[in-house]
């Protein structure tokens, strides 16, 4: 009860309500203040150093915070979902890698906006590249917000169920504070950065630390689901979801292509399980009618 009631209040809908209509009102400020920035920057106003005029140097860098905004309000909603189901949980990871994504093409877009080229350079290809991701991984969080959630994967016993939904329950909030801290500390060690004058932003920052976590949090996810889980299809399907996941922390330490590519793969890895995983259920299903 204290483990419900604890998730409840920092976790729960009223809290979660909260802390969107935060976020919203904190991404249009965010929004305002960084184009203003970018208007005094451009009109020579103000100045700033080489190493963080890249933020302020055209007025796509004003999308970056808002978007950062509404990606830290995502990895909330997907600590959220980790007591309801792990294919939902793990398709709130590729939502937020796909908004991951987007952030990157508009900050790739704001660079090639300011530089004076009509040639295809590697830029323009890898932005290319990159907006092949983007697609793929739209197509595969869409994939699993429409897919069936895991029904006859569980136990039938409701006290294990229960028991189960609670450890995920104590895992989310041990997540939650975990998530606090890395916020923390990346934005301070950014904000020091940009005071010493690096002004770099890239997509390690908060998201490789964090997604580590998460990776550990799925596969004690699934090892305590071997108490609950018999069926082999469900443990290769969530397996092969780790996998996919593991793949996409991969994508985030790695720059340019080589991160695309792999955002790709790890698309095509989770959709390619998924679909395996629901044709399975069906074909279970219809199994199960015709034996009646």
């Amino acid at each position: 009860m204290y483990t419900a009631a604890l998730y409840e209040r920092f976790l729960g809908h009223k809290a979660n309500e909260t802390l969107r209509h935060l976020c919203i009102r904190a991404a249009i400020l965010g929004f305002l203040v960084h184009l203003l920035l970018c208007l005094l920057y451009q009109l020579h106003l103000v100045d700033f150093s080489v190493q963080t005029s890249g933020l302020f140097d055209s007025y796509l860098d004003a999308l970056y915070t808002p978007f950062s905004i509404f990606l830290a309000y995502e990895v909330y909603e997907l600590i959220r979902t980790i007591p309801d189901s792990f294919t939902n949980s793990i398709g709130k990871q590729f939502e937020i890698i796909t908004l991951l994504v987007v952030r990157d093409i508009l900050k790739r877009l704001s660079d090639i906006d300011a530089s004076v080229t009509s040639a295809v350079d590697d830029s323009i290809t890898i932005l290319a590249v990159e907006c092949l991701a983007f697609l793929i991984l739209f197509c595969t969080a869409l994939f699993f917000t429409r897919a069936q959630r895991e029904t006859s994967s569980i136990s039938k016993d409701k006290d294990e169920l229960e028991k189960f939904i609670s450890q995920k329950r104590q895992l989310a909030i041990l997540l939650l504070a975990v998530y606090i801290l890395t916020a923390i500390y990346s934005l301070s060690t950014w904000s020091y950065g940009v005071v010493e004058g690096d002004g770099s932003t890239n997509r390690t920052i908060f998201f490789l630390d964090f997604f580590t976590v998460l990776i550990m949090a799925d596969i004690l996810i699934l090892l305590v689901s071997y108490h609950y889980i018999t069926e082999f299809a469900y443990l290769a399907r969530n397996t092969g979801f780790i996998l996919s996941t593991v793949i996409l922390r991969v994508a985030i330490a790695s720059p340019g292509m080589s991160g695309a590519i792999l955002f790709i793969l790890a698309g095509c890895l989770g959709s390619a399980v998924l679909f395996s995983g629901v044709l399975f259920h069906r074909n279970e299903q219809t199994y199960a009618a015709e034996s009646e």
